[in-house]
């Protein structure tokens, strides 16, 4: 089941250039910053409430994430829902006959579960679905 929005993934060329406006105009502060070398990128978070702000730079040409920018430009690059059981909301996407991208959950930022649900089956929309890891602390 979904429990709430995790994180809004934006895509950037540069976090250090990002962090500028995020943490100088918008005063928040950086709560983490990790290398996921599964999906070749460099993550930022900052905390908004219940919800976080994930900047998302490149570490390849080749990486999601630098195809996006290529594309599309700089900005909202997905929405990530939080679940309690990933592997239930893979299920029943695909059961409701959404296209998924990755069927089994992987490790992404801070060691939590995630999968993809394909933006052409979401309506536009490229969606994540997160879960702590089994064992794991919730962040």
């Amino acid at each position: 089941m979904i429990t709430k929005i995790d994180h809004l993934g934006i895509a950037v060329k540069s976090i250090d250039e990002a962090a500028k406006y995020y943490e100088g105009a918008l005063g928040l502060k950086c709560t983490g910053r990790e290398e996921v070398p599964s999906q070749k990128v460099k993550t930022a978070f900052y905390q908004v409430g219940e919800t976080a702000i994930e900047l998302l730079e490149p570490t390849s040409p080749d990486s999601p994430v630098a195809k996006f920018l290529a594309e599309k430009g700089e900005g909202i690059h997905h929405v990530a829902f939080a679940s309690d059981d990933i592997t239930a909301q893979l299920a029943g996407a695909k059961a409701a006959g959404v296209r998924l991208i990755h069927e089994v959950p992987f490790t992404g930022a801070h060691d939590k579960l995630v999968a993809f649900l394909h933006p052409k089956a979401t309506f536009g929309v490229l969606t994540e679905f997160c879960s702590p890891a089994p064992g794991a602390a919730a962040h």
